[in-house]
């Protein structure tokens, strides 16, 4: 196993826990905790998977003139006694590179439990309360988290990367918890800010990690801002947001355009 990790440093840990992150998510939720996270906790990347058996190296993702490269990295913050993984879906050997994380963390880092992160889209609208879903993987680890809020989710479909990685850290014997928290559907191609922040909320209050929201309240009051002037400008866009908001669905076509004007307007001013 260890020809697959490359070492920057050799942290030493005693019972952290790990929250795992992925590259690509609906509202750009992963990617957008973790960064924040590791900001304002001052963690530190300590080791990377190699990409060899996982990546196809024939070729690189350009997104907005910048070439993409698959990433795994773990970070560390020993003043919180937590680690960190953010990583790219790997295109090959699924289960050999879920395996290598929850190996790793658990032979190298001595995790206690594990935490994933996955954005779930809603047909909600994003002025209403948004809610943080819950998988966990032992009824221990659920009767710990009973006054955090969390919802059972309830699902029927193929797995998600997280879940298999949370039955593969199951099968190792250490407690998992997966977050599925509410991403409304227009704002999946976007950042929604606010589900962002309720993630943070969360991390904040389970490990004490005492963060400052300001930069967040910020983007969220633009974020409202910008599309409460859409609903001002276009009528079609009010009434489908207003139908949301009061639990109404909308139909194909409805959702569609709604997407596209929020999208648009969210890209255009970046």
């Amino acid at each position: 196993m260890k020809s697959l990790f490359k070492f920057s440093e050799r942290p030493k840990f005693e019972n952290p826990s790990l929250i795992v992150g992925w590259e690509r998510d609906s509202g750009k939720l992963s990617p957008k905790v973790i960064e924040y996270l590791n900001k304002k906790i001052n963690s530190r990347s300590f080791c990377e998977i190699e990409p060899v058996d996982f990546f196809s190296l024939s070729g690189v993702t350009i997104e907005n003139n910048t070439a993409q490269f698959p990433e795994s990295k773990f970070y560390y913050s020993q003043r919180n006694d937590l680690v960190i993984f953010k990583g790219s879906k790997p295109r090959f050997e699924r289960y050999k590179f879920l395996n290598a994380i929850a190996g790793f963390a658990q032979s190298y880092c001595n995790i206690k439990e594990m935490y994933t992160i996955g954005g779930t889209i809603s047909p909600i609208a994003h002025t209403s309360q948004r809610r943080i879903s819950a998988v966990f993987n032992q009824h221990q680890i659920r009767e710990k988290h009973q006054d955090y809020g969390l919802q059972n989710l309830t699902w029927e479909g193929p797995p998600a990367i997280s879940s298999y990685l949370l039955w593969i850290a199951k099968n190792r014997g250490i407690p998992g918890v997966s977050l599925w928290p509410q991403i409304p559907f227009y704002l999946a191609a976007s950042e929604d800010f606010h589900t962002i922040k309720l993630t943070l909320t969360f991390l904040d209050k389970k490990f004490n990690l005492g963060l400052d929201f300001g930069e967040l309240d910020e983007e969220i009051r633009d974020q409202n801002t910008k599309i409460d002037r859409l609903r001002e400008e276009d009528s079609d866009i009010n009434k489908y947001i207003g139908m949301l908001e009061s639990e109404l669905p909308l139909n194909e076509e409805e959702q569609v355009e709604l997407t596209m004007k929020v999208t648009q307007l969210l890209e255009k001013n970046e």
